[in-house]
């Protein structure tokens, strides 16, 4: 038990040393998943709470952060916008690229008509920006926040899946792959058993990278009105509506949110990064 205290001890160690912009990144994380798991300890008001005594009282002592168009406290919002922010991110990332990994590791194992028709599909959806593959995918199944996770994830499936193809395609050239189908393993067994575990290191970094993608895109979408829906504390919600309309009498409504959603998505890209040289064979011998 104390050797593998120690070991990952130096596995962090080392990765704060060799790699600091992803560790700062890595910190910021941790701060953003402890404020949404204590937002109820850490929030000073009801984020829902309406206070028309208060509307647009500037940052004091009372409000840290100023209050918005509704007297609601903007330091309370986005302590609970990261909750939102984050379900949301993690949801899609995770449906978007394991989907995205199945499908190119299946391609990779059948090859042949499979893969050529399956890749042709993919590129089709990766000629649409991520943007515009989500609005047509959320203006078709409505708003709420689980069809916004299905508009999120989609646009990420055909990336993650070209990126775990190629991995997976040297992989079903390997000796163990055949010894396993000559031993009379099934075609799903190979694939879950023997492929999926080897290719953990690119979904990883993909699932990691996608996380920042997706704060971003739950932002965008919140914001032109097809996200989540009022009352829910979101950043992008905090973006839209009281917070342009009152841009130069209440700036601060739409700087702070603003800062929230680009230090989540600096911090997730640059530990995606950084995970990404770390787990890399061919950028360790460099």
């Amino acid at each position: 038990m104390r050797a593998k205290i120690r070991r990952w001890l130096t596995i962090v160690i080392g990765f704060v040393r060799d790699r600091p912009l992803g560790a700062a990144g890595a910190l910021v994380i941790l701060l953003m998943v402890f404020a949404a798991v204590l937002a109820n300890a850490l929030a000073p008001y009801d984020p829902l709470e309406n206070d028309y005594g208060a509307m647009f009282q500037a940052p004091g002592g009372q409000h840290w952060l100023g209050t918005d168009s509704f007297g609601r406290d903007v330091l309370s919002r986005i302590l609970y916008g990261s909750r939102t922010a984050l379900w949301v991110g993690f949801c899609s990332s995770l449906f978007g690229t394991t989907i995205g990994a199945l499908i190119g590791v299946a391609c990779a194992y059948f090859g042949g008509k499979t893969d050529l028709f399956t890749q042709r599909f993919m590129d089709i959806l990766l000629s649409f920006p991520l943007i515009v593959l989500a609005l047509v995918v959320v203006a078709v199944l409505a708003s709420g926040i689980w069809n916004v996770i299905l508009a999120i994830s989609t646009p990420m499936i055909p990336r993650a899946a070209l990126v775990v193809r190629s991995s997976a395609l040297a992989l079903r050239q390997m000796a163990f792959i055949e010894a396993a189908l000559t031993l009379g393993a099934s075609h799903w067994r190979v694939i879950f058993w023997h492929m999926v575990p080897n290719v953990m290191a690119p979904y990883l970094i993909m699932l990691t990278a996608f996380l920042g993608q997706a704060i971003l895109l739950e932002a965008s979408l919140s914001f032109l009105g097809l996200g989540v829906a009022e009352p829910t504390a979101a950043w992008g919600l905090m973006l839209r509506g009281a917070a342009v309309e009152f841009a130069e009498r209440a700036p601060w409504m739409a700087l702070f949110p603003g800062l929230a959603i680009s230090l989540a998505v600096f911090a997730f890209n640059t530990f995606g990064d950084s995970l990404r040289d770390a787990l890399d064979p061919k950028l360790r011998l460099m």
